[in-house]
C-alpha cells in the first residue's frame, strides 16, 4: 500500500460491508443496511461511520486511499429479477430459434421433467431478426452480408424502443467482419443504444453459448453502466485520486469503463472475492486447499480453491442462462440468517429459499416481521444474546419473545412438537441444505472435502460451521475475526485481471505444427499486457496464466487445464497432455492415454499484481482466558435436547495463543462462534481462530 488506507465495499442483499485497511496492517470493519434503490446511499452511510471513527472528513479518508474497490450485486439482482433492459438480437438467418432450442435439452436436474417450464427469453421471438450472410468455419465468406436485412431490423427495433442490441453470427470468431459491420450500422442508426458482438464478448466456439452470453451482456450492461457512472461520480466528487475498481466474476479487478461494456463479467462480483480472502487468511497456517462458506443475511455462498488456485466455471447454466465467460465457481442457495422456516403442503419442515431480508427481517429484529427465520432459531437455541446489536444497526429482541412466538406459532404448533425441537429442526435443516451445496462444489467435481479446510465468512456462519464440518468429515476450520466482511477484505487484496479467449481447434500431439498456436497465445498475451501497462502497471507487476480446454476426440465436454508459460514445443506438449489425462481422471475416474486429444479453446489471464495490506499481529495471551469470560447462557447443541450452561467469552480480550475448549461461545463485534463439545479454538497471531477436534 502506498497511501494511508485502502477500502473495499461489498454490497450484499441485507448489509453493505466495508473493510478499511491501514498501511500499518490494522483492518477495520463497518456495516450499513443495503439500499438497492441507490447504492450510493449505503456507501455514504458506511463512509460516515468511517469518518466518525477516525474523526476525519469523508473527503480526507477517500483522498488518502490508494484504492477504492467495489463489489456489487447489481448485475446479479437484475438477472434474478429479470429487470434488465429490452434487448434485440441480430443473428444468422435460420438461427433465430437456437437460443430457445437450447441445444435440445433442459438443465441438469430437470432433463426428464415434463412439467418444468421453458426458460424465459431475454430477447423474445419478435425481437430476434434473421440476417443473411454467412462465414464458414475456415473464416472465408460464403455469402455476403445483407445490409438491407440489418436496416430493416433496425426499423423494427426502433419502433420497439429497444435499449440494447446483441449481435451473434455463425463462425464470427473466425472472421469478425460481418459482426463489426452490423455493429457500425446499429450504432449509426440507433445512437445511444448499447451494442455488443459475440466475437468480442465470448470469442470461442459454440454458437449457442456465445449467443446466450452476448444476450446476457446486452441485457445487463446498461443497468451496470448506470450504477458504475453513479458510483464513479460519487467517489470523484469526494476527491478520489484513483478510479474506482470493480470486482469481476473471474476473481480480478477492473475499472468502470470495462464493467460498463462487459456486465456479464460482474454477475458474481460480490462472492467471487471470497476464495482470495480465504487463501490469504489460510496462508500463515500453510494451508492452500480451502472451502470458503459465506453465510450472510440472505444467501449462503460456497467457493473452493485447490492448491492455491480458485475454481473457475465456464460454459454453465446460470439462472437458466448459458454463460461461457470464466466465473469463479460460486454455489449459492437461499440459506442465510434471514431464511424463513415453514411447514410445506406435505406437513414437513423446510427452510428457505424465501428470505425475510433486511426489511422486515427476522421476527427478532422487531421491524414487523413475524415469520420464523434461522436467526430466530439461533436466538431461541441460545447462540445469540437477546438485545444484541447486529451489523451496528439492528438490535435483537430484548427477551426473545418475538422469536419464540414466531417459531412456536409457525413451526412447533403446526407440527405438534416442542419449541426447542422446532428451533433445532430449523437449524438442522439449514445445515443439511448447506452441506448438500458443499458436496456439489467438491464431490461432484472430483474433490474429497476431507482434504480441505473450511474458511468461515459472513456474520451467521460461525454458529453453523462446526455442524457443517462434522457432516462433511472436515477436521480444520478457520474463522477470522473479520469473517463478517471477508468478501470486502478479499476485494482489497485482489489483483487486476483480464481474460482473453480464443478458439484454436487442433489435435494436440508432440509432432504437430505449433506455430499458429504459439502465435495466437502471444497475441492474446500482448493485448492483456498492453492494457495493464495503460493502467499504470510495470512489466515487473504483470504475470500471465494460460489454460486450455481439451477433450478426447469424439467427446462433447472439455476439461480445463492450466498449462506452462513460454513457447510451446514437443516437450511442453507432452507435459500438457499428462496434465489433461490427470484432470480427466480426477473428474471422471478414468483416462484414455491411447486416444487422440483435441484442443478446443485457449484462455490467457493477464494479471496486474497490487500490493497487499499486512495481516495483523496480536500480542500473546496474558494469563488465563477466564479474564475474557463475560458470563454464561444455556444453549442447545444436539438432538439430545439437553440444555447446557455454556461459558461466553469476549473475543476482543483474547491474545494470540488463547485456547478455548467447547462447549463455549466466543462473541466478536460482528460475528459469533459456537464451539461444540469435542472441539477447541485457538487464536492465531493474525487474528484467525483455528478450530480442530479437541485432544
Amino acid at each position: 500500500m502506498k497511501n494511508d488506507f485502502r477500502i473495499g465495499v461489498d454490497a450484499g442483499g441485507t448489509f453493505t460491508d466495508f473493510v478499511l485497511a491501514e498501511r500499518s496492517g490494522h483492518v477495520h470493519l463497518f456495516k450499513a443496511p443495503s439500499t438497492p434503490e441507490d447504492g450510493t446511499l449505503a456507501i455514504a452511510n458506511g463512509l460516515q461511520q468511517i469518518a466518525t471513527q477516525f474523526d476525519r472528513p469523508i473527503e480526507d479518508i477517500i483522498q488518502a486511499c490508494d484504492l477504492c474497490i467495489n463489489g456489487t450485486t447489481v448485475a446479479l439482482n437484475a438477472l434474478i429479477q429479470m429487470k434488465g433492459v429490452k434487448v434485440g438480437l441480430l443473428c444468422t438467418a435460420g438461427h433465430e430459434d437456437s437460443i430457445e432450442i437450447r441445444l435440445g435439452h433442459k438443465e441438469e436436474g430437470h432433463r426428464y421433467d415434463a412439467s418444468y417450464p421453458p426458460a424465459p427469453q431475454i430477447a423474445t421471438r419478435d425481437r430476434r431478426f434473421p440476417i443473411r450472410g454467412r462465414i464458414l468455419a475456415d473464416g472465408t465468406e460464403h455469402e455476403p452480408l445483407n445490409e438491407q436485412d440489418i436496416l430493416d431490423a433496425i426499423k423494427v427495433l426502433k419502433q420497439q424502443d429497444v435499449q440494447a442490441v446483441a449481435i451473434s453470427f455463425v463462425w464470427s470468431i473466425r472472421n469478425t467482419q460481418h459482426e463489426q459491420r452490423a455493429k457500425e450500422l446499429v450504432e449509426q442508426h440507433m445512437p445511444g443504444v448499447f451494442v455488443c458482438c459475440g466475437s468480442d464478448v465470448y470469442p470461442q466456439i459454440k454458437e449457442y453459448t456465445r449467443t446466450s452470453t452476448t444476450l446476457v451482456n446486452a441485457y445487463l450492461s446498461p443497468v451496470m453502466a448506470s450504477y458504475v457512472h453513479k458510483i464513479d461520480d460519487y467517489f470523484k466528487a469526494l476527491g478520489a485520486e484513483q478510479p474506482v475498481r470493480y470486482f469481476q466474476s473471474n476473481g480480478g479487478l477492473a475499472v468502470g469503463s470495462i464493467m460498463r461494456e462487459r456486465a456479464v463479467n460482474a454477475i458474481n462480483s460480490g462472492p467471487a472475492s471470497a476464495p482470495q480472502a480465504g487463501l490469504y487468511i489460510a496462508s500463515p497456517f500453510g494451508i492452500d486447499d480451502i472451502i470458503t462458506v459465506d453465510m450472510g443475511g440472505t444467501s449462503f455462498d460456497i467457493t473452493m480453491a485447490k492448491a492455491g488456485r480458485t475454481s473457475l466455471n465456464r460454459d454453465i447454466d446460470f439462472l437458466r442462462n448459458r454463460i461461457g465467460v470464466p466465473m469463479i465457481h460460486v454455489e449459492t442457495l437461499g440459506a442465510g440468517g434471514g431464511s424463513i422456516g415453514h411447514v410445506n403442503t406435505f406437513g414437513m419442515l423446510e427452510v428457505g429459499p424465501q428470505s425475510a431480508g433486511a426489511t422486515p427481517g427476522p421476527a427478532c429484529y422487531g421491524k414487523g416481521g413475524d415469520l420464523p427465520t434461522v436467526t430466530d432459531a439461533n436466538l431461541v437455541l441460545g447462540y445469540l444474546q437477546p438485545n444484541a446489536v447486529l451489523g451496528g444497526s439492528v438490535t435483537l429482541d430484548k427477551d426473545k419473545d418475538k422469536a419464540v412466538q414466531a417459531v412456536q406459532t409457525h413451526i412447533a404448533d403446526p407440527l405438534n412438537i416442542e419449541l426447542d425441537h422446532a428451533a433445532f429442526g430449523i437449524s438442522a435443516i439449514v445445515n443439511q441444505n448447506m452441506s448438500n451445496a458443499i458436496r456439489r462444489i467438491t464431490i461432484e467435481k472430483g474433490y474429497d472435502p476431507r482434504d480441505f479446510a473450511l474458511v468461515c465468512a459472513g456474520g451467521a456462519a460461525g454458529m453453523h460451521i462446526i455442524a457443517l464440518a462434522e457432516e462433511m468429515g472436515i477436521g480444520t476450520i478457520l474463522i477470522p475475526k473479520i469473517a463478517s466482511c471477508l468478501c470486502a477484505f478479499g476485494q482489497i487484496i485482489s489483483d487486476i485481471k483480464y481474460n482473453y479467449l480464443a478458439t484454436q481447434m487442433m489435435i494436440l500431439a508432440p509432432e504437430v505444427e505449433l506455430q499458429s498456436l504459439n502465435a495466437k497465445l502471444q497475441e492474446l498475451e500482448e493485448q492483456g499486457v498492453q492494457k495493464l501497462l495503460e493502467d499504470g502497471f510495470t512489466d515487473e507487476d504483470i504475470t500471465i496464466e494460460r489454460t486450455m480446454e481439451m477433450r478426447y476426440v469424439g467427446q462433447v465436454h472439455e476439461c480445463n487445464v492450466l498449462i506452462p508459460n513460454g513457447k510451446l514445443d514437443a516437450d511442453s506438449v507432452n507435459t500438457i497432455l499428462e496434465l489433461f489425462h490427470h484432470r480427466h481422471r480426477e473428474l471422471y475416474t478414468y483416462d484414455e492415454r491411447d486416444s487422440h486429444v483435441e484442443l478446443v479453446n485457449i484462455e490467457v489471464s493477464v494479471i496486474g499484481k497490487i500490493s497487499k495490506p499486512k495481516l495483523p499481529s496480536l500480542v500473546p495471551q496474558q494469563g488465563d482466558i477466564s479474564n475474557a469470560k463475560t458470563g454464561s447462557r444455556e444453549m442447545l447443541f444436539d438432538q439430545s435436547y439437553d440444555w447446557i450452561d455454556t461459558p461466553i467469552y469476549d473475543g476482543e480480550k483474547f491474545g494470540a495463543g488463547a485456547l478455548v475448549t467447547g462447549p463455549a461461545l466466543i462473541q466478536e463485534p460482528t460475528t459469533t462462534v459456537v464451539i461444540k463439545n469435542g472441539w477447541q479454538a485457538e487464536l492465531h497471531e493474525t487474528g484467525t481462530y483455528k478450530l480442530t477436534r479437541a485432544a
